[in-house]
């Protein structure tokens, strides 16, 4: 921990975030977000930067880490904000926020789900593209070792390819540990794409090829609402068992689907007190899914930088944000844009 602080103390110092000079006043001191590197992550990130820079004349800037490294941070007060928080799910941020060191603020995506998926061709086929069902019988986790040559790994002979999230993000650990509950692990190997855009990529292109492929995801993201994806049967959700499945060194976790999935915005406990007139924000922020996929599709096809995709979707859906803010608030920020 402490030299993790010490790295960050100096990566801020290196860019010239750490503290203001004598003379600065609070105004003048940016707001440090999370830089996420997820689609979804990165452009509800800037959406929300925008409306606190031109709406609330504050400035903001942001620190990129891990999951983890960066609730750590949030904890600590080295950053303020984080724009997509999936709370609850990590053993530090239910940690710092018993200790009441991180807030989570409202339930900003509703309908948000994660898990294991294959297309749909590999089940019912495709005949349009002259592609027969690959695993007709596959429902479920607990149907995967009869199908492994189907997601035969090419590394490994004998053994399927499960496409886990980057090393660093909770739900890699939370993926490993699945294997092992569901008995998976002399089946299947546990790859580890290098970032989410890696993973996007992996996926993508063997959808395109009309491979079969199976893999960790969630919503809300542009693949999604791009491809057709049936997500497989896990056993009920089990509190108890979820315990085992964030706990990377449990030597025995037990089987249970994720956490219900509720998105929220993670501040640290010095923010909530600073920034009230934030917090109220924050906690009234709530993006429509399909909008929202829609226009993370759109980021993902064009190219879009998150600010771009940000100031486009504001553009596109006011009624959506201006719900948020106060009238004279929202009104700054549609000038600004």
């Amino acid at each position: 921990m402490k030299g993790f602080r010490l790295l960050l103390a100096s990566a801020l110092t290196s860019i010239g975030l750490l503290a203001s000079p004598p003379s600065a006043t609070a105004a003048e001191t940016p707001i440090h977000f999370a830089d996420l590197n997820w689609e979804s992550g990165s452009l509800i990130t800037d959406i929300l930067r925008i409306i606190v820079e031109k709406g609330y004349g504050l400035p903001t800037d942001t620190l990129p880490g891990t999951t983890i490294t960066l609730e750590t941070a949030l904890a600590n007060n080295d950053i303020q904000v984080i724009g997509e928080e999936w709370a609850g799910r990590s053993p530090v941020w239910v940690k710092a926020e018993a200790e009441g060191k991180v807030v989570s603020l409202g339930d900003t995506v509703k309908g948000a789900t994660e898990g294991w998926w294959v297309p749909e061709y590999v089940i019912k086929g495709d005949p349009a593209r002259g592609i027969k069902p690959m695993a007709p019988g596959l429902r479920s986790v607990s149907d995967l070792p009869r199908y492994k040559d189907v997601f035969r790994d090419p590394e490994t002979p004998g053994k399927g390819r499960f496409l886990n999230s980057p090393i660093g993000w909770t739900s890699e650990v939370v993926n490993q540990q699945k294997l092992k509950a569901y008995g998976l692990t002399d089946s299947y190997v546990n790859f580890r794409s290098g970032s989410g855009a890696a993973l996007d990529a992996e996926i993508s292109s063997s959808i395109r090829r009309g491979k079969p492929v199976l893999f960790y995801y969630w919503s809300p993201t542009p693949l999604l609402g791009r491809f057709k994806l049936v997500q497989l049967e896990e056993p009920p959700f089990d509190a108890q068992a979820w315990k085992t499945l964030t706990d990377a060194t449990h030597p025995d976790p037990q089987p249970t689907r994720s956490l219900p999935s509720k998105l929220s915005i993670g501040v640290s406990a010095p923010f909530q007190k600073q920034y009230p007139q934030l917090v109220a924000f924050f906690s009234k922020v709530d993006f429509p899914i399909e909008p929202l996929n829609q226009a993370l599709a759109r980021m993902s096809e064009q190219h879009s930088t998150p600010r771009q995709a940000a100031e486009a979707f504001m553009k596109d859906h006011p009624q959506v944000w201006k719900a948020w803010l106060p009238s004279d608030v929202a009104d700054k920020v549609a000038a600004g844009l």
